[in-house]
């Protein structure tokens, strides 16, 4: 092996072998495993979340594999389709052309060019991250076989009546002109302003005042509402109002929608333009009038004055208009949350127009069914109650986009706007009987791309077709075994795949829902790219110098002053860029990171305590393996294994177990901090250092049996150790596993194909001698540590008192410990030794003396402990000012406070084990002074 753990060579030289092998792809055998990838756009690159996702389905996926699990980690990317038109369209602008040069074809063709070139950057990120799928299934939204899937879904929707076509208020970009999902939508919290306008009494018996953050939209108000139970207005109800600036008269009336105690009580209702204004205005059977255009200018609906104004011109033109009749009150500042395209940016309007929908009564009613029954189940458990508010809450879903890249909607229209739903205008004229003479034309839009993200489960393998749901495994591997995904598409995948899936299979899409936390910064904060603070998992992979971060964080800042913020800021929390830790040392973040229930902050320092982690396995391999060779080990005969050997083999008995118990309840963070800790403290930093005196070659010679199972548990451990590691750090696990199989004796071609680890039953007393052993050489180094004896100095033990017990340990095991703790003897304490001139060490009843005479120079000693002595009193001193201060006790927070009074704990116990030291030291010096 190479001296220097080097993750990048090694790590892109295992995956295309492993790639080649075909060793992902399910092998048939066993019981199935299943995970589905939730599919991300086409366009898209991995960011932290999917990085941190991939890497536990990774695990789980190698973990349930080395069990003899059939596993399949189905995986693929959707269509995107705004995301992609977007990306198309600024290529097409970059060459110097326009999208409206396009015919839809044309730019269908271009997409799918675009794709063929540049729309697998995520599915090559996930290689480097190691993601073990099997890419001979990899799917897209746009494949045939799944676009097929997604027609047949909306034919037979169409036709139990659970698919129609209306007018209903949806989410408008104006600027992208489609309607968009709430997924699609960021609330931003922003400061705009109200304002407070008088609506006159139609009887002129005075006015009443309402409060608006969009006085535009009052150009579409149908009335005014109050509360039936509010005082003031109990005799208004019924009466009507003059609608400022436009000649119209509305009416009052009472809804227990208004608050009363907001503002002057009355809410003006505007059912075009507010999705709970929608609900107020059915309620009461109000028809909502739209004002605005699809690009968000006002319509032919509003006074002359304001037609073909932009939405916010209009606004300022109503605002001057009010001002000038005096029914503008007040105007002041307001903070507000304002909904934005996620795509554009730009403010999203509730807009009334013509949509598909689904019906989701009778599909959510399925769904709840469905995870209340336990068919499905969510971990951590409390997300069932997220996913039970929504379900129990649903709307109709919006399912069309005004797009030209996606699944276009299976719909003809004939001259009279009759609508014929059909998987094809051949089966559609069959159906209704339509000759060639009439003219049908096909609907113009797409469905959302959650529409066919939903049918993932069963489409991929192979439904509607029965010999393609032969071919791909339908019955084998649905319902699959996990989803691994966010709280934040709780509503619009996971509960659309369990209603879809569920309507048409009968099955359930999972059998479990496990909830990762989201990735945020060191600080906690949610990274974006306006902060910052978002981190690349490449750039952790490979490292990225500084200038290149800063270049890559601000290049699409458009604000001048925000891009010199987060320039700044990156230098001073990055002042050396970012080192190159390897796919290895990032997936045991990740991993390490992974507990219930909690959002992660991600500390680079984690990384490299792991990447530092790694490089002692590394040396731990290079030592195990100059010791054992390279051939076969025979393995020890009954009996022959000494108690060290017996002792490593059952705590990493134990060490499976553990992380087989984590695996089972999805706790990546107990079973990573299982094996660190058996890796670190009781293989590299204990086994490797206790092995080493049977190994010597004067030992081996006078106790070969004990040097032959030394070596054999050497190889044994270290190869069973990196099976245990290889689901969550599978490149270097690979690379040493190759060289220490054939010592282990282990025939495989890849650590990937063989079998994950059975736990035997651990032996408690090998594990009673060995921490014993542990404790006695701890506690004569601790002593050597105080004495400030270098580590290479033989020094004397006396043993004053143990039990029976540690007196036979030491027998058996006194060799070990003189070469561990570099003594020169190990003898019983006598009358010839002053304890008062020894150092003491403790292990258990075990109680060691160390002759101090002639072993340090005491008056060099006595000098030091002095100067140590007087820094922990002015410690005391300061740490006994501040809380004898009243006002910093009262003041201070309580966590402050308690801080101190822990410090001032630790300097009186410090300065009472110094005075202890220099006391016995000076017995020393007494002793041996000449009377």
């Amino acid at each position: 092996m190479d001296k220097t753990y080097n993750p990048h060579e090694l790590e892109q030289r295992w995956y295309s072998r492993w790639e080649q092998s075909g060793c992902f792809m399910p092998s048939g055998q066993g019981e199935p495993y299943c995970i589905l990838l939730p599919p991300p756009n086409v366009t898209g690159t991995l960011h932290m979340g999917h990085a941190f996702q991939h890497t536990l389905m990774d695990a789980l996926i190698r973990y349930q594999r080395m069990r003899g699990r059939d596993t399949l980690w189905q995986v693929g990317v959707d269509h995107a389709g705004i995301a992609t038109e977007m990306v198309v369209t600024r290529q097409i602008e970059a060459e110097g052309g326009k999208r409206d040069d396009y015919a839809r074809a044309d730019f269908i063709d271009r997409v799918w060019q675009w794709k063929h070139e540049s729309g697998s950057t995520i599915t090559r990120q996930m290689r480097r991250l190691g993601a073990s799928a099997d890419w001979s299934r990899e799917r897209f939204t746009m494949d045939p076989d799944l676009s097929e899937a997604v027609i047949e879904t909306f034919v037979r929707l169409h036709e139990e009546g659970l698919i129609y076509r209306g007018p209903r208020l949806v989410n408008w970009d104006p600027v992208l002109q489609t309607a968009i999902s709430d997924l699609e939508v960021v609330n931003s919290d922003e400061q705009g302003k109200i304002w407070s306008i008088r609506y006159p009494r139609s009887d002129g018996r005075g006015d009443v005042v309402v409060a608006t953050t969009r006085p535009e939209t009052l150009l579409g108000d149908v009335c005014v509402a109050v509360h039936p139970d509010d005082a003031r207005y109990r005799d208004l109800v019924g009466q009507s109002l003059e609608l400022p600036l436009t000649g119209r008269q509305i009416p009052v009336i009472a809804d227990d929608y208004v608050d009363p105690e907001f503002g002057t009580g009355c809410v003006k209702i505007t059912p075009g333009h507010d999705f709970n204004d929608w609900e107020v205005g059915a309620r009461h059977g109000f028809a909502p009038i739209n004002i605005f255009t699809p690009t968000a200018t006002i319509n032919d609906r509003a006074p002359a004055r304001y037609r073909g104004l932009d939405r916010f011109e209009a606004r300022e033109r109503v605002i001057a208009d009010l001002k000038t009749e005096g029914l503008l009150i007040e105007e002041k500042p307001h903070a507000m949350v304002v909904p934005r395209g996620d795509r554009s940016g730009q403010i999203v309007e509730p807009y009334l127009t013509n949509q598909w929908f689904v019906k989701m009564d009778q599909l959510g009613q399925l769904g709840l069914e469905m995870v209340e029954s336990g068919q499905v189940e969510f971990v951590p458990g409390n997300w069932i109650n997220t996913y039970r508010h929504w379900m129990e809450n649903l709307q109709d879903w919006c399912i069309s986009r005004q797009l030209w890249w996606g699944h276009r909607i299976p719909a003809w229209y004939d001259d009279d706007n009759n609508i014929y739903v059909g998987r094809s205008e051949d089966e559609v004229r069959v159906r209704h009987q339509l000759g060639d003479d009439i003219v049908l034309r096909q609907d113009a839009d797409v469905l959302e791309t959650w529409f066919s993200s939903a049918l993932w489960a069963h489409s991929t393998l192979g439904w509607p077709d029965p010999e393609r749901m032969a071919a791909e495994g339908f019955d084998r591997y649905l319902p699959t075994s996990v989803l691994i995904t966010g709280f934040d598409i709780i509503f619009f995948w996971v509960a659309r795949m369990i209603m879809m899936t569920g309507h048409f299979t009968g099955k359930v899409p999972f059998e479990q829902v496990y909830i990762t936390g989201l990735i945020r910064d060191s600080h906690g904060q949610k990274m974006s790219k306006s902060k910052g603070n978002v981190l690349d998992p490449i750039d952790l992979i490979d490292g990225i110098e500084l200038d290149q971060l800063v270049d890559k964080r601000t290049s699409s800042m458009m604000q001048p002053h925000l891009a010199k913020r987060i320039a700044k800021a990156t230098r001073e929390e990055y002042p050396d860029g970012i080192p190159a830790f390897g796919a290895d040392a990032l997936r045991f973040t990740f991993t390490a990171l992974a507990g219930h229930g909690r959002d992660i902050k991600f500390d680079l320092a984690r990384c490299a305590g792991y990447r530092n982690f790694l490089n002692k396995l590394w040396n731990a391999a290079r030592f195990t393996l100059m010791n054992v060779g390279d051939a076969t080990l025979p393995v020890p005969a009954e009996g022959e294994l000494d108690t060290l050997s017996r002792w490593i083999l059952s705590r990493l008995d134990r060490t499976i177990t553990e992380v087989d118990e984590a695996l089972s309840d999805y706790r990546f963070d107990l079973a990573t901090r299982a094996l660190y800790e058996f890796v670190w403290n009781e293989f590299c930093d204990w086994y490797l250092e206790l092995s080493k005196p049977a190994l010597q070659e004067q030992a081996a010679a006078r106790d070969p049996a004990t040097a032959r199972a030394t070596r054999h548990t050497l190889a044994r451990v270290l190869e069973t150790t990196l099976r245990l590691l290889h689901p969550f750090v599978p490149f270097i696990t690979e690379e040493i596993w190759q060289r220490v199989r054939v010592p282990a004796g282990v025939e495989a071609d890849s650590i990937s194909q063989t079998r994950w680890p059975q736990a035997a039953a651990p032996d408690p007393q090998a594990e009673s001698d060995a921490e014993w052993l542990k404790a006695v050489v701890s506690a004569i180094r601790s002593a050597r540590t105080e004495l400030n004896l270098a580590p290479g100095k033989p020094m004397p033990l006396l043993i004053e008192e143990g039990s029976p017990a540690d007196l036979a340990r030491l027998e058996r095991f006194g060799d070990l410990i003189r070469s561990l703790a570099r003594l020169a003897h190990i003898e019983p304490a006598d009358d010839r030794h002053d304890p008062a001139t020894c150092a003491t060490a403790l292990a258990g009843e075990l109680r060691m003396l160390i002759p101090l005479a002639g072993l340090v120079d005491v008056t060099e000693e006595l000098a030091r402990l002095d100067k140590q002595l007087e820094r922990e009193k002015k410690g005391l001193e300061s740490v006994a000012r501040k809380l004898g201060n009243e006002r910093f006790v009262a003041n201070a927070p309580a966590d402050v406070v308690e801080k101190e009074r822990v410090r001032r704990g630790e300097h009186e116990n410090a300065i009472a084990d110094l005075t202890e030291r220099i006391e016995r030291l000076r017995h020393v010096d007494a002793s041996h002074t000449p009377s």
